[in-house]
This record gives C-alpha cells, structure tokens and sequence, in this order.
C-alpha cells in the first residue's frame, strides 16, 4: 500500500498538537496563585569580586582553582617578589648607613662642643692678660708723667697691652666659630636622623609591597574563573581571578508596572529552581528599580504603561546559605514568587521551606 505525500505532514501536525496539548493540560493543572502573590523568572546571581594585582609583576604561584570554595584570608595568587626582595635588602642597606652617620654627627657634636669650651677657657685667659697688660700700661704712664720710668718701659708695656687685646680678640673669634661647628654637627645629626627616617620608610614600602604580593580571598566565596596565567605578567590592577560573593547570593526577576508598585523592599520571597522544584528557598526582597528596565516604543496609553517592566532583586538569607554554601550554583534558573500583599496566605505548595 502506497502512503499518501501528505501523511508525514499530518503526522508533525499531530506530534506539535500532541505537545501544545500537554503543556496547556500542565498549565491548566497546575494551581493558579491567589491574588497578592506575584511571579516572575530570573536566574541566581551573586556579588563578584576580581582579585587583582596592586602592582605590575610576574604571576610566581596561584593556588586556587576554579570552582574552589575559598574562606576569608586564604592564599589565593602569590606574585613573584625578587625585585621587592632586592630592594628592600637595598633599604636595609641604606638604613644601616644612615645609622652609622648619626652615631658620626653624635661624635662631630661632641668634638665641636670640648672646641667651644676650649674657646671659652682661652678668651678667659685671653682677658685675663688684657687686664694684666692694661693695668701695667696704666701704671707706667703714671709713673712716665713723674718721669721716674723709662720711655722703653712705658712702650714696651703699651705693645704688650695692644697685643693682650688683639689675643682676647683672636679668642673671642674663636668662641663664635666654634660655636658655629657646634650648629653645623647638630644639623648634621638632624640630617641623619632624616636619612634613618627615610630608609625606614623605604623599608616599610617595600615591605608593604611584598605582603600585598600575596594575594587573599577578601571573604568568602567560590573561583569562577580564572583571568591570567601563572608565569604571565600583569600590570597595576591587573585581574588575575574571578571570585564569587557566597554571603550576597540572590535572584534578580522582572514585574510589570501593577504588580511591581506593590512591591516594598524587604516584601517576603520564595524561590524554586528549575533542577530542584520540590525545594522553597526563602528571601526577601532587597531592590526595586526606580525606572521601568524596558520600555515600549510608545508610552501614550494606560494599556501601554502596563508593559513597562521593573527589576526586581530577592536576596537570599545569608544563614541559609551558610548551610548550603556548597551547593549554591549561579546562573541556575529558576522562579520568584513574591508577596504583594503581606496578609495573603502563602499556597501549599511554597511550603516545603529550606531550613
């Protein structure tokens, strides 16, 4: 018997039929929500977070893998340091000379300060021959006016007199300048102490550097992937990882314009995955965009407002996820029920709650 060139049409437009049948049977079965619970699919979403490089480098070691779940403070990149390494031993150098010019200056201060008291001790002395001089020089122009002293005498003692005064002079110019080497080993030693600052503060930079080359997971979280290569070299800020906040897990669903003005930040959700469907996850909502997410071409008519339709995010309840930490899965699809009106009952199939 010979089949007709239509049979294999008939045949797809039962099996389309069949199909349409069974998803209008499925979605005539299935309990329809009451009023005051909204609904609307998205897919699970967490905060990311890149782990970067402060500094440009070559990537010596990364530790983690992808999908790994990592804790607070663990060791995710180590960067290669054996620049920062020599540098620092360059600041520790630099540091320990410093150090020995301060002792130097200590020493300079002290040579110049036994300078300056042997200055104070030869301008005493000095004056002390000045007055000796000078009272000679008196007595023997006393004694000349009486003419009972020689004019060689009363030369000789104006000579010794002039050149008392020219010695307290010469001591006196002596003080200054060694109080003068006194204020220039101080400074020095001011000089040096700076330098011991500045080495210091080379070394602690380095060191810093050297420490933020250890790169930490800032909380926890879970690798996505990853952006580089070990060996390979970054630049300043480079992204090396891809890590996923557990703690900031949540949904993000669109509602038309009637049902997401009755939507309050904080208003009570529940989530069912597509790959678990027997399993209510419990959030709230954390987020109501402000402005519609798209928009029609034309927004001139009420029946047109109404397709305008607004971002919605429901977080999930850091605790429970804690307890479930290892399962959770971004981007698995799933649908938000929302509660627009916070005395209507919850039906009984959103029940089965997570703990």
């Amino acid at each position: 018997m010979r089949l007709s060139s239509r049979t294999p049409v008939l045949v797809g437009a039962l099996a389309i039929a069949a199909v349409v049948g069974y998803f209008a049977w499925n979605r005539l079965a299935a309990p329809a929500l009451p009023d005051g619970i909204a609904t609307g699919n998205g897919r699970i979403e967490a905060s990311e977070t890149n782990i970067a490089a402060l500094s440009g480098g070559r990537i010596a070691q990364i530790t983690a893998a992808e999908g790994d779940s990592v804790r607070k403070g663990d060791v995710l990149v180590r960067m290669d340091t054996k620049q920062l390494e020599a540098q620092k031993r360059q600041a520790e150098a630099q540091l320990r000379r410093a150090q020995i010019g301060v002792e130097t200056a200590g020493s300079l201060v002290t040579q110049a300060e036994a300078q300056l008291a042997a200055a104070v001790a030869q301008i005493e002395q000095a004056a002390a021959v000045a007055d000796a001089a000078a009272t000679r020089l008196a007595r023997s122009e006393q004694l000349a006016r009486a003419n009972t002293v020689a004019q060689q005498v009363l030369e000789a003692d104006r000579a010794s007199e002039r050149q008392a005064r020219a010695g307290l002079s010469s001591a006196e110019a002596a003080k200054a300048a060694a109080e003068a080497g006194v204020g220039s080993a101080k400074a020095q030693v001011i000089d040096a102490g700076a330098a011991v600052d500045a080495a210091r503060a080379s070394i602690d930079a380095v060191t810093a550097l050297i420490d933020d080359a250890t790169l930490a997971a800032p909380r926890d979280g879970r690798i996505q992937y990853r952006i580089a290569q070990e060996g390979e070299i970054v630049a300043a800020g480079g992204r090396i990882l891809n890590m996923i906040d557990l703690t900031d897990v949540y949904m993000t669903f669109f509602l038309p314009t009637a049902q997401a003005g009755r939507v309050a930040v904080g208003a009570e959700v529940r989530l069912v995955m597509d790959a678990a469907p027997d399993v209510v996850i419990p959030a709230s909502v954390s987020y109501v965009a402000d402005v519609a997410q798209f928009t029609p071409k034309t927004v001139e008519t009420a029946d047109e407002r109404e397709k305008l339709m607004f971002r919605i995010r429901a977080r999930v309840d850091p605790q429970i996820l804690q307890k479930y930490i290892e399962y959770v899965k971004t981007g698995l699809p799933g649908t938000a029920y929302v509660r627009t009106a916070p005395d209507v009952e919850w039906p009984a199939s959103l029940g089965n709650l997570v703990r």
